[in-house]
């Protein structure tokens, strides 16, 4: 595929160039689509858009509604909706009398890869190798390079742009006493974004341990406990929090994931953002309570002819380390955080669902880290439009690089929210075009976070009185 479009003069510089092509960045070029006098294009080093494709689990919905698609918060005339999706796939009147607000992770998987199948400037098996400012031309130079089929290079190239927009997403998260066992080949040891492509292997072990007390660790042990024999289900499942807790689902307990939530934790001090975020786990990394419910059934169900399952499920235990026992066995050592006891675990087999953390800017970033500013975590500063803070020589330029999905520590718990990401691409583009090229709402929730003063939205327009057509009637 030719890097440069037709239209495009590979020595001028670009708008705005994505680097990676995860969903928000999807949502951003879907976008951008309209925006004809934008000069855009996005890189992604894989061969095809996938989401988490080992946790497409059968039944598992994903939990937000199906409006918090790519583009329809910002845009719902956008050709790229999920629904517009539906009515390409003659699907539409099937989903109307299912009445589905929350719609399968397959299905939300489905829709993203008809967007990236379609959508012109995306430019799949390109992998970005720099990025650097040029104080001379006053443009980034990014490097890349096209991949083949098998993922080897292919050929190198570069492109000049005034905006950067970084959407290179997370990776899975394995603890320290872990990643031993993970890394050791032959041993059954596999973070939970894996589980569909071992789940045979793991159904064939006699006995399984299920690490993580969040949303994925809990759709794991459901789909394994419904593929074990009753009376003989050899399961474990473990979690650092102090109950397998549901997640906050009140609806004004969802105000925290909207723009005005957003605007209010940016706004905090460094120390306040960081205090919040270890104390709001359960607005994400709670459970949901259906699935919850779920779980329940199925180990009642199994005790109506007498017995309790063969399962073990208890929270609040920490793995201090982790080992091999001979060739087939695992031994994990536990410790209760409460009770400060200690016990050993023998295993055949181990998922973690341990989560996923923003995957390092540094590496990506390095040619830019003497204009880069830091926080005194030494994380990069973020400002309310989701630019990193640059040198003035580098933003004097009306050069700046922006972020999605790695902004957590500055804008909160909303920034991995898929609901969110339509009202973010829209904000990226309205300040880079400079335009309002996507009118946003000044206010999105009922609640005031904080005691500032709020711009007041104007009162809803009265419905002109009609005239009778007879009067006296």
């Amino acid at each position: 595929m030719n890097p440069h479009p037709p239209h495009h003069e590979p020595d001028a510089p670009r708008d705005l160039v994505g680097i990676g092509i995860g969903p928000f960045n999807l949502s951003l070029a879907a976008l951008a689509q309209p925006l004809t006098a934008l000069d855009a294009v996005f890189y992604e080093q894989r061969p095809a858009f996938g989401w988490h494709p080992g946790l497409l689990i059968d039944g598992a919905t994903i939990q937000v509604p199906f409006l918090a698609d790519l583009v329809t918060l910002a845009d719902p005339t956008s050709h790229w909706s999920f629904l517009n999706y539906l009515k390409t796939r003659e699907r539409l009147f099937p989903f109307y009398f299912a009445e589905r607000f929350h719609i399968q992770r397959a299905e939300y998987d489905a829709y993203c890869r008809w967007v990236a199948e379609n959508l012109p400037g995306l430019h799949f098996h390109h992998q970005v190798d720099a990025v650097r400012f040029n104080p001379e031309r006053d443009v980034f130079e990014v490097d890349f390079t096209q991949l083949d089929t098998d993922g080897e290079a292919e050929a190198l190239g570069r492109t000049y742009t005034k905006n950067i927009v970084l959407g290179i997403g997370t990776e899975p998260h394995v603890p320290e006493p872990l990643k031993p066992l993970v890394e050791t080949p032959g041993v059954p040891v596999v973070h939970a974004t894996d589980y569909l492509a071992h789940r045979q292997t793991l159904l064939a072990a006699d006995h399984i341990t299920v690490v993580g007390s969040g949303q994925s660790g809990a759709e794991v042990f459901l789909d394994l406990l419904r593929n074990r024999p009753t009376g003989h289900e050899g399961l474990h499942w473990l979690g650092r929090t102090e109950a397998f807790a549901p997640m906050e689902y009140s609806k004004l307990g969802l105000e925290h994931f909207t723009p005005d939530y957003t605007r209010y934790f940016h706004a905090l001090s460094e120390s306040v953002r960081d205090r919040l975020g270890t104390t709001q786990w359960q607005l994400h990394r709670g459970i949901d309570a259906d699935t919850i419910a779920a779980i329940h059934d199925e180990l009642y169900r199994r005790t109506l002819h007498g017995g309790w399952p063969d399962t073990v499920l208890t929270p609040g235990v920490h793995v201090r380390t982790a080992g091999r026992i001979a060739t087939t066995k695992i031994e994990l050592h536990l410790e209760h955080i409460q009770q400060g006891t200690r016990s050993r675990l023998t295993t055949d087999a181990v998922v973690l669902a341990t989560g996923h953390r923003e995957r390092p800017l540094d590496r990506i970033l390095a040619g830019l880290d003497p204009y880069l500013r830091r926080d005194s975590r030494e994380r990069p500063r973020v400002d309310e439009h989701f630019r990193l803070d640059l040198d003035p020589s580098v933003t004097g330029a009306d050069c700046h690089v922006y972020v999605q999905n790695a902004e957590r520590h500055t804008h909160g718990v909303g920034t991995p929210d898929l609901g969110l990401a339509a009202w973010r691409s829209a904000t990226i583009l309205n300040t880079v075009t400079g335009k309002d090229a996507y009118p946003l709402p000044t206010r999105t929730a009922f609640t005031t976070f904080g005691l500032e003063h709020r711009p007041q939205i104007p009162p809803a327009r009265q419905a002109p009185t009609l005239t009778p057509l007879l009067e006296g009637r």
